[in-house]
């Protein structure tokens, strides 16, 4: 009997409840996820079950990302989905916002595959992410940048340059380049606008700051480059940001 037969009859052979996802529940800084064609989740471990403020994963079966995240958040994550679905191919180390209330600085790292019946049609996602800064443990590249992350995140708004942060990781500005993008699928930069414009986000909702105050508190050169860099991330401009969202507040 071949190693492909033996395998296929053990699944077979196993209760259909998606017993193994269980598994997930036992990696508390992971989230799982498992959608269908539609958006909607199927499956949900308790990390998972923590970011949608729900108590167990039957609350949040049938239900989309638009339950549970802002609209923009959830429209981001919906986007990648259909790209995965229709597509057929994964998104690996994927760099997004945390699914929590806007204006959260937090990232994490999403992978997502497609998932396909017996016929080979695509019928759904599934997918797992982590919180950037617990990505610590030891040896590896992501592990490497630990300190570079962790600066990012609390000098976010100081005039931060590629060398002093290649000198930070200890390598040379190449090296430190490719290997960030290599890790987090994204450059230095990017990801260093992503923190400022979530940082941002909060200013807009929560403060009575004019534009160009909150474009200098976040980091950004001016009021155009900190308009530009939001309205790429967010979809609209600050100042419709602000008007949507701030009586949410």
């Amino acid at each position: 009997m071949s190693n492909t037969r033996t395998a296929e009859r053990f699944y077979r052979r196993l209760d259909p409840q998606g017993q193994i996802l269980g598994l997930f529940d036992l990696l508390p800084s992971v989230s799982f996820f498992v959608k269908d064609r539609r958006g909607r989740f199927i499956a949900l471990n308790r990390r998972g079950c923590e970011y949608c403020g729900v108590a167990n994963e039957n609350d949040a079966i049938g239900r989309t990302d638009h339950d549970f995240f802002p609209k923009q958040r959830a429209d981001e994550y919906r986007a990648d989905d259909l790209k995965v679905m229709e597509s057929g191919r994964e998104i690996r180390n994927r760099i997004e916002s945390a699914p929590e209330a806007e204006g959260s600085p937090r990232l994490v790292m999403t992978s997502k595959i497609p998932l396909r019946d017996r016929r080979g049609n695509v019928i759904g996602i599934a997918g797992f992410s982590r919180q950037v800064e617990e990505l610590r443990s030891p040896g590896g590249t992501v592990a490497a940048f630990a300190d570079v992350i962790a600066h990012l995140h609390r000098h976010y708004d100081d005039p931060l340059t590629t060398p002093f942060l290649a000198k930070m990781a200890d390598l040379s500005v190449s090296q430190f380049e490719r290997r960030f993008r290599k890790a987090f699928g994204c450059s230095v930069r990017q990801y260093l606008v992503r923190i400022r414009v979530e940082n941002a986000t909060k200013l807009l909702t929560e403060t009575s700051q004019t534009i160009s105050q909150i474009a200098l508190a976040t980091g950004f050169y001016d009021h155009a480059h900190f308009s530009r860099s939001f309205r790429q991330l967010m979809k609209v401009s600050p100042s419709d940001y602000r008007r949507q969202f701030r009586h949410e507040s």
